[in-house]
């Protein structure tokens, strides 16, 4: 009996950690704003819930120090990752703001990004915490959590393997970065190359003009009015990029069950 005790208590307590190492990776549910203690409390709460459905006749483990250590270590990676995947699509977002506030000439506008610890440009803050926004409007906090308790199913407690499928996952998808942040940011990029290509012209065949003066405040304008227009397309691009976080997370962790 006491044996039970003691497994069960080790099971309860790998579940937590995966589930709380996923929600320090993941985005909303990392923020500076919610308090440690209240990730604490809904990671045990979701834990002990996803202990009582389980089958835990595949959850096999050695009651000594050196492989509870290890399963630990295997559930952190393991609920990392899950975080992690969706913050890629989050990288490539703020990667593009800072894109489009360069070419408008507000770099040196920048703000502290207290959830990253580093500085972005206004522009890259504003579209990055819009598609936060738009992340809970479609419930990507919910589908979070119930991804983690589903992925017991695929991948048992300290189940977790280093596969040659899952690193290959993990580069192509540290790539896709610069990949959506060229989707993102190409149309406002693109039309401030023929303000540039159109500020070299004048230049050359109006030498006089400062054209400095002239096209600094009229390419932050253009900027606003470009962002003004894309909004539609960005929130239709950013959604499907978050909603295909699904597949994403399905692949990995297939890949870490091989």
């Amino acid at each position: 009996m006491k044996e039970i005790l003691i497994g069960d208590f080790l099971i309860v307590l790998l579940m937590f950690l995966r589930i709380l190492a996923m929600m320090i990776a993941a985005p909303v549910l990392g923020h500076n704003s919610i308090p440690t203690i209240t990730r604490i409390f809904i990671a045990f709460v979701v834990a002990y819930i996803t202990f009582l459905t389980v089958d835990k006749s595949k959850i096999v483990l050695d009651v000594n120090l050196a492989s509870i250590f290890l399963a630990a270590i295997k559930e952190i990676i393991t609920g990392t990752i899950i975080g992690t995947v969706i913050n890629f699509v989050f990288y490539g977002i703020s990667y593009a703001g800072h894109m489009i506030g360069f070419d408008m000439g507000l770099t040196m506008a920048e703000v502290l990004d207290p959830s990253q610890e580093t500085s972005n440009n206004v522009v890259g803050e504003v579209i990055f915490y819009g598609s936060m926004m738009l992340f809970i409007i479609i419930n990507g906090h919910h589908y979070l959590i119930s991804a983690t308790v589903a992925s017991f199913k695929i991948v048992p407690v300290a189940k977790y393997t280093i596969t040659e499928p899952l690193i290959g996952l993990i580069i192509k998808y540290s790539f896709s970065v610069f990949a959506i942040a060229m989707k993102i940011a190409a149309p406002v990029v693109v039309s401030f190359l023929l303000v540039h290509i159109a500020e070299g012209i004048i230049a050359r065949v109006i030498p006089q003009i400062q054209i400095m003066y002239i096209t600094q405040p009229l390419k932050i304008g253009l900027g606003l009015v470009f962002l003004s227009v894309l909004v539609p397309l960005y929130i239709y691009v950013i959604k499907n990029m978050l909603q295909g976080y699904e597949d994403q997370l399905s692949q990995m962790l297939n890949a870490m069950s091989v």
